[in-house]
């Protein structure tokens, strides 16, 4: 509630930022579980009621606070240690034995009911159709069967559809691992494939291995024969990846290059090097600070960069310059990715780009991974794709990759090379398994260590700062931050002021941009002077108060006589008219009115505002009790101390009479030298440089 009264009372800006997503995140993740769950159905159910909005701070602060509410209410505390008046708990008995744990096993209580009724025994051990000791899934008089008499079949037996091996469970249900081995489907074995049976060869196997009607299996001899000479002689599945081997050396010294593999990964931002890479070539400098982002968080780490890399491919035709590179041993180590000329020739559609990929160097480590910060490397001149969920090849500068898993048949069981995965990027758990490709570099360096060694500091985003410093307290909390047209006013004051040749201050207008064409209004300002002719003429005394000020202007050289205007050339009016001071019956001001509008638009309208510079008055009253001494003084006309720029006097014309007579004909008097009310803004924020015309 404390910060929300904040937020309402205006002096901190910042706080607006807890109106969105990521500003309320941290406060979130701080919540029990159970909490989060609730904020994000109340927030959903906002942001659908109100044109997908975020929830604003007062919506969570009110939800909290109703939370709290609930949770400290008595009237529903509820004791952990009461229990059911009505459930009878029996004494144990004495010669009771300790009680046993078991694993629970879940049965389906409809199909083993079903199966015990209509008698239907295990079909993965024996065939329903021939009461023979082999699977149903291998029988050849099911597999001749079309697939609605199958399917029916099935049904009346509640065997699974999916698996055709068990009446415990239905397909939906099913978690048994099953592949068709005719379409290489994974939604339903091979007794379910649509259509009759393929013709399968004759195998060597005995008539003892089977019995009637069951298939033929063919042998897997091949296949492990050939897995092994892709996979290795382990039971281990290979995958093979975006891995290069390349020649590695400084700029300039190409006879002392080094033989490495790199990983290319477009899902990182920024190249990382290994610590070896940094002793093979005795990389010395700082060590600084920077943030690793990936799915399962983000850490702040320190290492190196080493620069002046080059990288060549082995046939020498590619050299690519690489960028900065940062010290991280957090790069993937897995060498059975590398592709291998024996993993492509055993692929018909990869044979012939065998040749082309060299046999792995047992000498060369992988040192580097190539982010998107080195575009080059990952561009693909030539592609191979093959067959459906067969792995392909692509030709890249550094050489050819291959991609996708390579064992033949997908006879090993597939392994995954992760980091952590069970915790998210806001230290929330899930059961679900982020992406571990996704690498994001931020940089960071230290205060001190920028200001010693004289590189430029790297900051973190302007966000992820406001974040981690909303709430704390500075000397500047009760200070209004400056609007965007704020900083376009003092930018355009600070670029265009000029001191003349008269040692007077020269300022522009501050026009907005874009704006529209100001309308000649000289016939409105022609009938507000007729209306003050008539006004000075029935009161002499403000008559000639009146001429007097304005012969004050005209002495001081704060007007001049306006040239004529050339054709189609912009101008604008100025109308004047006196007001008193209650406080000053016998002196006038006048105000030249530049609010005044014609044709829908005025001058104040294209022109900037500015910031108020002015002293507050509490600043001024707190210094003024700090010396012994106090000195007042008023400073007249303060705001006619600066030169308005000589192409935009126009824009301050004004009808007065000719040498000040009103007996003279009425003349464009007015084309303003000086700043006059109407951009008294501008002349504040010069006079608070304390910046005043010399005498």
């Amino acid at each position: 509630m404390e910060v929300q009264c904040a937020k309402e009372d205006g002096y901190l800006p910042a706080l607006s930022y807890l109106d969105t997503a990521r500003g309320i995140e941290p406060i979130v993740a701080k919540l029990p579980y159970g909490l989060q769950e609730r904020w994000i159905s109340a927030g959903s159910k906002h942001k659908e009621e109100n044109k997908g909005q975020f929830p604003p701070f007062e919506f969570f602060s009110q939800f909290i606070s109703y939370e709290a509410r609930k949770r400290n209410d008595p009237s529903f505390s509820i004791p952990s240690t009461c229990s059911s008046p009505t459930k009878f708990e029996r004494a144990p008995f004495k010669g009771t034995r300790n009680p046993i744990s078991v694993h629970k096993t879940d049965v389906d209580s409809t199909h083993t009911r079903a199966s015990n009724v209509k008698g239907v025994s295990d079909p993965n051990k024996s065939c329903p159709i021939h009461s023979k000791p082999h699977p149903l899934k291998r029988c050849k008089a099911f597999r001749a069967k079309n697939l609605e008499e199958r399917k029916t079949f099935l049904k009346e037996r509640g065997i699974c559809f999916r698996c055709c091996s068990s009446t415990t469970h239905f397909a939906k249900d099913c978690q048994n691992a099953v592949k068709c081995m005719e379409c290489e489907s994974t939604y339903h074995d091979s007794a379910m494939h649509p259509g009759p049976a393929s013709q399968v060869k004759a195998s060597s196997t005995s008539p003892h291995n089977g019995g009637e009607g069951e298939e033929n299996s063919t042998t897997t001899t091949v296949v492990n024969s050939s897995c092994t000479e892709v996979c290795g002689p382990g039971q281990i599945g290979r995958s093979c990846s975006k891995i290069c081997l390349v020649k590695v050396y400084r700029k300039g010294q190409p006879d002392k290059h080094v033989k490495a593999y790199v990983i290319l990964d477009d899902q990182s931002n920024r190249s990382l090097a290994r610590s070896s890479l940094f002793e093979l070539f005795n990389v010395e400098c700082e060590p600084y600070s920077y943030y690793l982002k990936t799915c399962s968080g983000t850490v702040e780490a320190s290492g190196r960069r080493a620069e002046a890399f080059i990288i060549e491919s082995l046939d020498g035709r590619a050299i690519i310059p690489l960028p900065p590179l940062i010290e991280c041993n957090d790069i993937l180590d897995n060498r059975s990715e590398i592709p291998t000329p024996s993993a492509a020739r055993h692929h018909p559609h990869l044979a012939k780009v065998a040749e082309h990929i060299p046999d792995i160097d047992p000498t060369a480590e992988i040192l580097l991974l190539l982010g998107r910060d080195v575009i080059r490397v990952h561009k693909v001149r030539e592609k191979v794709n093959g067959p459906h969920n067969a792995p392909f090849a692509q030709r890249l500068d550094l050489g050819w990759v291959l991609v996708g898993e390579v064992c033949l048949g997908s006879a090993h069981r597939q392994t995954v090379n992760t980091f952590k995965t069970t915790v998210l990027e806001n230290g929330r758990p899930s059961l679900l398994q982020p992406c571990t490709s996704f690498l994001h570099i931020k940089e960071k360096i230290d205060h001190g260590t920028a200001a010693s060694d004289g590189k430029s500091e790297v900051s973190k985003p302007a966000e992820e700062v406001l974040g981690q410093t909303v709430f704390n307290h500075t000397e500047r909390d009760n200070k209004l931050a400056s609007s965007i047209e704020d900083d376009i006013f003092l930018k355009l004051m600070g670029k265009e002021v000029y001191r003349d040749e008269s040692n007077s201050w020269v300022a522009p207008l501050p026009f907005r941009q874009p704006r529209q064409r100001l309308p000649n209004n000289r016939e409105q300002a022609a009938k507000r002077f007729a209306s003050l002719q008539c006004s000075l003429n029935k009161r002499p005394e403000m008559q000639q108060q009146y001429m007097a000020f304005m012969g004050k202007i005209l002495e001081n050289g704060h007007a001049e006589v306006a040239p004529s205007l050339g054709e189609s050339e912009e101008c604008w009016y100025l109308p004047t008219f006196g007001v008193f001071h209650p406080q000053k019956p016998g002196q006038i001001r006048v105000v030249f009115d530049s609010s005044a509008k014609h044709l829908g638009i005025s001058l104040n309208d294209v022109l900037l505002t500015g910031p108020d510079l002015n002293n507050t008055l509490l600043g001024v009253l707190m210094r003024f009790r700090k010396e012994k001494v106090a000195i007042l003084a008023d400073i007249q006309q303060m705001f006619h101390c600066f030169l308005v720029r000589q192409d935009h006097r126009n824009y301050l014309r004004f009808l007065w009479y000719k040498d000040n007579d009103m007996t003279k004909k009425t003349t464009d008097q007015g084309h303003s030298k000086t700043f006059f009310r109407p951009v008294s803004e501008v002349v504040l924020l010069l006079a608070k440089n304390d910046v005043q015309r010399p005498a």
